[in-house]
Protein backbone atom coordinates (compact mmCIF):
# COMPACT_ATOMS: atom_id res chain seq x y z
CA UNK A 1 0.00 0.00 0.00
CA UNK A 2 0.97 3.63 -0.44
CA UNK A 3 1.96 5.33 2.19
CA UNK A 4 0.16 8.50 3.23
CA UNK A 5 1.89 10.05 5.65
CA UNK A 6 2.20 13.99 5.08
CA UNK A 7 5.54 14.36 3.11
CA UNK A 8 7.12 16.88 5.65
CA UNK A 9 7.67 13.62 8.14
CA UNK A 10 10.19 12.43 5.84
CA UNK A 11 12.54 14.92 5.97
CA UNK A 12 15.59 13.75 7.11
CA UNK A 13 16.41 17.19 9.35
CA UNK A 14 12.45 17.44 10.83
CA UNK A 15 12.64 17.95 14.27
CA UNK A 16 9.35 17.44 16.58
CA UNK A 17 7.78 20.30 18.30
CA UNK A 18 8.21 19.40 21.75
CA UNK A 19 6.06 21.95 24.38
CA UNK A 20 8.31 23.30 26.84
CA UNK A 21 6.25 22.07 30.87
CA UNK A 22 5.40 26.08 31.99
CA UNK A 23 7.18 27.00 35.46
CA UNK A 24 4.98 27.08 38.01
CA UNK A 25 3.24 30.68 39.20
CA UNK A 26 4.50 31.96 42.00
CA UNK A 27 1.10 33.20 44.18
CA UNK A 28 0.74 36.56 44.82
CA UNK A 29 1.08 37.74 47.72
CA UNK A 30 -0.44 41.61 49.57
CA UNK A 31 3.23 43.15 49.32
CA UNK A 32 3.52 42.33 45.67
CA UNK A 33 -0.14 43.88 45.53
CA UNK A 34 0.98 46.49 47.18
CA UNK A 35 4.12 47.55 45.28
CA UNK A 36 2.19 47.28 41.92
CA UNK A 37 -0.57 49.42 43.18
CA UNK A 38 1.47 52.00 44.86
CA UNK A 39 4.13 51.85 41.59
CA UNK A 40 1.13 52.95 39.23
CA UNK A 41 0.14 55.80 41.25
CA UNK A 42 3.16 57.14 41.55
CA UNK A 43 3.87 56.68 38.04
CA UNK A 44 0.87 58.76 37.18
CA UNK A 45 1.60 61.27 40.03
CA UNK A 46 4.75 62.05 39.41
CA UNK A 47 3.88 63.96 36.40
CA UNK A 48 4.52 67.42 36.92
CA UNK A 49 3.69 70.91 35.34
CA UNK A 50 6.99 73.10 34.17
CA UNK A 51 7.51 73.66 30.34
CA UNK A 52 5.62 70.53 30.17
CA UNK A 53 4.92 67.03 31.85
CA UNK A 54 8.53 65.41 32.72
CA UNK A 55 8.96 61.85 34.71
CA UNK A 56 10.74 61.24 37.77
CA UNK A 57 13.61 59.20 37.76
CA UNK A 58 13.17 55.52 37.75
CA UNK A 59 15.66 55.21 40.96
CA UNK A 60 13.27 58.08 42.82
CA UNK A 61 10.26 55.43 41.99
CA UNK A 62 11.50 52.44 43.38
CA UNK A 63 12.51 54.22 46.60
CA UNK A 64 8.88 55.58 46.62
CA UNK A 65 7.60 52.08 46.16
CA UNK A 66 9.90 50.70 48.86
CA UNK A 67 8.68 53.31 51.57
CA UNK A 68 5.17 52.97 50.42
CA UNK A 69 5.55 49.14 50.56
CA UNK A 70 7.15 49.40 54.14
CA UNK A 71 4.47 51.49 55.24
CA UNK A 72 2.14 49.26 53.96
CA UNK A 73 3.51 46.08 55.67
CA UNK A 74 4.24 48.23 59.39
CA UNK A 75 0.44 49.48 59.37
CA UNK A 76 -0.99 46.50 58.03
CA UNK A 77 -3.19 48.04 55.56
CA UNK A 78 -4.21 46.50 52.44
CA UNK A 79 -3.67 47.48 48.78
CA UNK A 80 -7.40 48.74 48.36
CA UNK A 81 -6.80 50.63 51.53
CA UNK A 82 -4.40 52.41 50.29
CA UNK A 83 -6.37 53.73 47.44
CA UNK A 84 -9.49 54.56 49.17
CA UNK A 85 -6.98 57.04 51.47
CA UNK A 86 -4.98 58.37 48.05
CA UNK A 87 -8.32 58.92 46.54
CA UNK A 88 -9.76 61.05 49.64
CA UNK A 89 -6.83 62.71 49.85
CA UNK A 90 -7.19 64.31 46.77
CA UNK A 91 -10.68 65.19 47.22
CA UNK A 92 -9.86 66.92 50.33
CA UNK A 93 -7.32 68.61 48.28
CA UNK A 94 -9.41 69.72 45.66
CA UNK A 95 -12.12 70.98 47.99
CA UNK A 96 -8.97 72.82 49.43
CA UNK A 97 -8.47 74.47 45.89
CA UNK A 98 -12.45 75.16 45.21
CA UNK A 99 -12.67 77.24 48.25
CA UNK A 100 -9.58 78.72 47.62
CA UNK A 101 -10.39 79.89 44.20
CA UNK A 102 -13.84 80.96 45.39
CA UNK A 103 -11.95 83.68 48.09
CA UNK A 104 -9.54 84.39 45.09
CA UNK A 105 -12.42 85.27 43.14
CA UNK A 106 -14.19 87.76 45.96
CA UNK A 107 -10.61 89.61 46.73
CA UNK A 108 -10.03 89.94 43.28
CA UNK A 109 -13.73 91.78 42.51
CA UNK A 110 -12.55 93.78 46.00
CA UNK A 111 -9.43 95.32 44.97
CA UNK A 112 -10.75 96.44 41.76
CA UNK A 113 -9.53 99.94 41.33
CA UNK A 114 -8.05 99.97 44.43
CA UNK A 115 -4.69 97.41 44.72
CA UNK A 116 -3.21 95.27 41.62
CA UNK A 117 -4.31 91.88 41.83
CA UNK A 118 -2.39 90.69 38.65
CA UNK A 119 -0.42 88.12 40.42
CA UNK A 120 -3.20 86.85 42.05
CA UNK A 121 -5.46 86.80 39.05
CA UNK A 122 -2.48 84.55 37.29
CA UNK A 123 -1.57 82.35 39.84
CA UNK A 124 -5.90 81.83 40.47
CA UNK A 125 -6.41 81.40 36.56
CA UNK A 126 -3.83 78.29 36.86
CA UNK A 127 -5.53 76.72 39.70
CA UNK A 128 -9.10 76.89 38.12
CA UNK A 129 -8.14 74.12 36.43
CA UNK A 130 -7.85 72.12 39.20
CA UNK A 131 -10.23 69.28 38.51
CA UNK A 132 -7.61 68.09 36.47
CA UNK A 133 -4.42 68.80 37.35
CA UNK A 134 -2.12 66.38 39.33
CA UNK A 135 -2.55 66.93 42.93
CA UNK A 136 0.67 67.91 44.18
CA UNK A 137 0.35 70.62 41.03
CA UNK A 138 -2.79 71.47 42.80
CA UNK A 139 -1.84 71.54 46.13
CA UNK A 140 1.63 73.85 45.17
CA UNK A 141 -1.17 76.53 43.48
CA UNK A 142 -3.34 76.38 46.12
CA UNK A 143 -0.72 77.61 49.13
CA UNK A 144 -0.15 79.92 46.49
CA UNK A 145 -3.61 81.44 45.90
CA UNK A 146 -4.26 81.22 49.72
CA UNK A 147 -1.25 83.78 49.55
CA UNK A 148 -1.74 85.60 47.76
CA UNK A 149 -5.08 86.31 48.40
CA UNK A 150 -3.95 86.94 51.89
CA UNK A 151 -1.49 89.83 50.38
CA UNK A 152 -4.25 91.21 48.20
CA UNK A 153 -6.85 91.43 50.78
CA UNK A 154 -4.75 93.23 53.50
CA UNK A 155 -3.72 95.58 50.84
CA UNK A 156 -7.19 96.13 49.74
CA UNK A 157 -8.30 96.63 53.74
CA UNK A 158 -5.67 99.66 54.37
CA UNK A 159 -6.78 101.00 51.42
CA UNK A 160 -10.18 101.12 51.83
CA UNK A 161 -8.86 102.30 56.22
CA UNK A 162 -7.33 105.29 54.45
CA UNK A 163 -9.95 105.91 51.98
CA UNK A 164 -12.78 105.49 55.70
CA UNK A 165 -10.23 108.25 57.44
CA UNK A 166 -10.40 110.71 54.66
CA UNK A 167 -13.88 110.54 54.04
CA UNK A 168 -14.59 110.98 57.86
CA UNK A 169 -11.88 114.20 57.79
CA UNK A 170 -13.81 115.44 55.08
CA UNK A 171 -17.63 115.23 56.54
CA UNK A 172 -15.86 116.51 59.88
CA UNK A 173 -14.66 119.44 58.01
CA UNK A 174 -18.17 120.12 56.23
CA UNK A 175 -19.66 119.89 59.02
CA UNK A 176 -17.61 122.66 60.68
CA UNK A 177 -17.70 124.89 57.57
CA UNK A 178 -21.69 124.27 57.62
CA UNK A 179 -21.38 124.95 61.88
CA UNK A 180 -19.29 128.04 60.97
CA UNK A 181 -21.63 129.39 58.44
CA UNK A 182 -24.46 128.51 60.57
CA UNK A 183 -22.77 130.53 63.64
CA UNK A 184 -22.13 133.38 61.46
CA UNK A 185 -25.44 134.10 59.89
CA UNK A 186 -26.94 133.51 63.62
CA UNK A 187 -24.56 136.87 64.36
CA UNK A 188 -25.36 138.29 61.61
CA UNK A 189 -29.06 137.88 62.60
CA UNK A 190 -28.44 138.91 66.20
CA UNK A 191 -26.78 141.93 65.20
CA UNK A 192 -29.31 143.04 62.54
CA UNK A 193 -31.99 142.54 65.34
CA UNK A 194 -30.27 144.05 67.92
CA UNK A 195 -29.86 147.02 65.22
CA UNK A 196 -33.27 147.25 64.44
CA UNK A 197 -34.17 147.09 67.96
CA UNK A 198 -31.60 149.57 68.58
CA UNK A 199 -33.52 151.39 65.68
CA UNK A 200 -37.33 150.74 67.22
CA UNK A 201 -36.08 152.01 70.77
CA UNK A 202 -34.37 155.12 68.87
CA UNK A 203 -37.41 155.91 67.35
CA UNK A 204 -39.69 155.13 70.37
CA UNK A 205 -38.04 157.89 72.33
CA UNK A 206 -39.00 160.43 70.54
CA UNK A 207 -41.32 162.65 71.58
CA UNK A 208 -43.86 161.60 68.88
CA UNK A 209 -42.52 157.79 69.09
CA UNK A 210 -43.27 157.49 72.59
CA UNK A 211 -47.08 158.94 71.95
CA UNK A 212 -47.64 156.41 68.62
CA UNK A 213 -46.34 153.27 71.06
CA UNK A 214 -48.62 154.87 74.19
CA UNK A 215 -51.50 155.21 71.73
CA UNK A 216 -51.34 151.85 70.01
CA UNK A 217 -50.81 150.17 73.39
CA UNK A 218 -53.27 151.84 75.00
CA UNK A 219 -56.30 150.68 72.50
CA UNK A 220 -54.85 146.68 72.12
CA UNK A 221 -54.00 145.94 75.50
CA UNK A 222 -56.84 147.76 77.79
CA UNK A 223 -59.19 149.02 75.00
CA UNK A 224 -58.92 152.42 75.37
CA UNK A 225 -59.76 154.58 72.18
CA UNK A 226 -59.16 158.12 71.45
CA UNK A 227 -60.77 159.73 74.60
CA UNK A 228 -58.66 157.68 76.50
CA UNK A 229 -55.46 158.76 74.79
CA UNK A 230 -56.24 162.60 74.95
CA UNK A 231 -56.29 162.71 78.76
CA UNK A 232 -53.11 159.99 78.66
CA UNK A 233 -51.51 162.42 76.24
CA UNK A 234 -52.37 165.16 78.89
CA UNK A 235 -51.15 164.10 81.58
CA UNK A 236 -47.71 162.72 80.98
CA UNK A 237 -46.94 165.84 78.66
CA UNK A 238 -47.50 167.19 81.98
CA UNK A 239 -45.73 165.20 84.32
CA UNK A 240 -42.37 164.57 82.11
CA UNK A 241 -43.09 166.10 78.01
CA UNK A 242 -42.87 162.27 77.23
CA UNK A 243 -39.20 162.60 77.90
CA UNK A 244 -37.86 159.47 78.89
CA UNK A 245 -35.16 160.74 80.35
CA UNK A 246 -37.04 162.96 82.17
CA UNK A 247 -36.35 163.34 86.25
CA UNK A 248 -37.98 165.30 88.60
CA UNK A 249 -34.57 167.12 90.74
CA UNK A 250 -36.71 167.74 93.79
CA UNK A 251 -38.82 164.22 94.49
CA UNK A 252 -36.43 162.04 91.83
CA UNK A 253 -39.57 160.71 89.99
CA UNK A 254 -38.31 159.10 86.50
CA UNK A 255 -39.13 158.61 82.94
CA UNK A 256 -42.59 159.40 80.92
CA UNK A 257 -44.55 158.01 83.33
CA UNK A 258 -43.04 159.52 86.35
CA UNK A 259 -42.27 156.50 88.78
CA UNK A 260 -41.30 156.91 92.53
CA UNK A 261 -38.70 155.49 92.76
CA UNK A 262 -37.88 155.01 89.09
CA UNK A 263 -36.34 151.75 89.43
CA UNK A 264 -39.99 150.40 90.02
CA UNK A 265 -40.58 150.07 86.05
CA UNK A 266 -38.03 147.29 85.89
CA UNK A 267 -40.91 145.29 86.37
CA UNK A 268 -41.94 145.72 83.28
CA UNK A 269 -38.22 145.54 81.53
CA UNK A 270 -34.45 145.65 82.95
CA UNK A 271 -34.23 148.77 80.46
CA UNK A 272 -36.69 150.82 81.72
CA UNK A 273 -33.70 153.67 82.08
CA UNK A 274 -33.26 153.74 78.32
CA UNK A 275 -36.75 152.68 76.76
CA UNK A 276 -39.66 153.99 76.24
CA UNK A 277 -41.58 151.52 75.39
CA UNK A 278 -40.38 149.97 78.43
CA UNK A 279 -41.85 152.88 80.71
CA UNK A 280 -45.27 153.41 78.69
CA UNK A 281 -45.94 149.63 79.65
CA UNK A 282 -45.33 150.11 83.11
CA UNK A 283 -47.00 153.46 83.05
CA UNK A 284 -50.40 152.14 81.55
CA UNK A 285 -50.67 149.47 84.19
CA UNK A 286 -50.12 151.20 86.89
CA UNK A 287 -53.15 153.19 85.99
CA UNK A 288 -55.23 150.67 85.45
CA UNK A 289 -54.30 148.62 88.78
CA UNK A 290 -54.29 151.88 90.32
CA UNK A 291 -57.60 153.60 91.77
CA UNK A 292 -57.89 155.79 88.85
CA UNK A 293 -58.22 152.71 86.75
CA UNK A 294 -58.58 154.90 83.58
CA UNK A 295 -56.39 157.65 82.00
CA UNK A 296 -58.77 160.41 82.52
CA UNK A 297 -59.53 159.15 85.96
CA UNK A 298 -55.96 159.94 86.70
CA UNK A 299 -56.04 163.17 84.31
CA UNK A 300 -58.79 164.54 86.76
CA UNK A 301 -56.94 163.72 89.98
CA UNK A 302 -53.65 165.42 88.81
CA UNK A 303 -55.81 168.64 87.83
CA UNK A 304 -57.07 168.78 91.44
CA UNK A 305 -53.90 168.05 93.27
CA UNK A 306 -50.96 168.46 90.77
CA UNK A 307 -49.90 164.68 90.99
CA UNK A 308 -51.43 161.10 90.02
Amino acid sequence: MKDMRPKHAEMPNARRAVRQPRAPRKPRTRLHEVAAATSALLLISGLVVSSGFVAQSAEADQDSIAATTALAESTGIQSDQLDFYEERGETIARDNASDALTEANVVIAASQSKVDATALASVASSLASYGILPINLVESLTARTKAETASVAAATAEVDRVAAEAAAAAAAAEAAAQAAAQAAAEAAAAEAAAAAAAQSVAGGNTVEGARATARSMASSQYGWGADQFSCLDKLWQKESGWSYSAVNSSSGATGIPQSLPGNKMASAGSDWATNATTQISWGLGYIKASSYGTPCAAWSHSQAVGWY
